[in-house]
């Protein structure tokens, strides 16, 4: 096979690289950065605009929830981007697999967000293609607080600051897990739910009155979780504007079990609005 010069060099960079980091994607850019002088965008402050602040939009995410189901761990998010108070796009896509077994919830700065999704992508996939085994939840854990951290210097000048979530199925203890981040990149694990944007702000106490008067959501099914997670993400599209709700545009679900991830499809989403609205009529 012939192999091209771009992949030599890069297979060069590897071979220089300490063996105990070789599955190091992190340190992959580093290298190449230092190879070749320039300055890859997801760890470069981006420069301040000479517009005013007003004048510098960003397209934002909004509502996104995570909850933990027996078995597996779900995630909802509405549609809706807005940059200030216009609605620039309804149909983005902010609940994304990472892995086999691993999802990430965004809010905030889009574009940014979905740079660090790539990377994280890429930084699973060169670790398990490298070490011949899937990253460790740990391991995944400091790939994204490494990447918040890389991104400080942006959410500190007021662009590009996103909160993920991440979710994922840890076959160390059989169940799902939810944790969420701060803008540095420090984490927490929650025990049962998480939810980040504007939206989840109206929604925080709705969370604990279901698990005090139907139980924790980690020991419920699936079912019984989604529809609680639809009704929650249509309330806080009632109380804030900048959620979109569940009707015109259906909400993304995915969930992620021992099986691997999976999403929810628009029939099922559809029956669980329309008996929603049909209750509240």
């Amino acid at each position: 096979m012939i192999q091209s010069r771009h992949d030599a060099t890069d297979n060069a960079v590897v071979s220089k690289m300490n063996p105990t980091t070789a599955g190091d994607f992190f340190q992959l850019l580093q290298a190449y950065q230092a190879r070749t002088g320039t300055t890859l965008p997801l760890f470069a402050p981006t420069p301040a605009s000479t517009a005013p602040a007003h004048e510098a939009l960003e397209v934002h995410g909004t509502t996104v929830i995570a909850l933990k189901f027996a078995g597996g761990v779900l995630n909802v998010g509405d549609r809706r981007a807005t940059a200030a108070n216009m609605i620039m796009y309804d149909r983005a896509d902010k609940i994304i697999p990472l892995d086999d077994h691993t999802l990430i919830a965004i809010a905030g700065a889009y574009g940014r967000a979905m740079e660090v999704v790539r990377y994280l992508r890429h930084a699973f996939k060169y670790y398990a293609r490298n070490q011949l085994q899937p990253m460790s939840m740990d391991g995944k854990l400091q790939e994204v607080s490494r990447a918040l951290s890389a991104n400080l210097p942006n959410a500190l000048g007021g662009i590009g600051l996103f909160i993920p979530i991440l979710s994922a199925y840890d076959p160390n203890t059989d169940s799902g897990r939810i944790f969420f981040y701060d803008v540095s990149g420090a984490r927490f694990e929650t025990q049962e739910y998480g939810a980040a944007g504007s939206g989840s702000e109206r929604i925080r106490g709705i969370f604990d009155y279901i698990t005090r008067t139907r139980g924790p959501f980690s020991q419920r099914p699936l079912d019984e979780v989604l529809r609680d997670a639809i009704l929650m993400l249509d309330i806080a599209s009632d109380l804030d504007s900048a959620t979109g709700g569940v009707d015109k545009i259906l909400p993304t679900a995915r969930y992620a079990t021992r099986e691997g991830v999976f999403t929810v499809t628009e029939e099922t989403l559809r029956e669980i609005v329309q008996s929603i609205r049909g209750r509240n009529l």
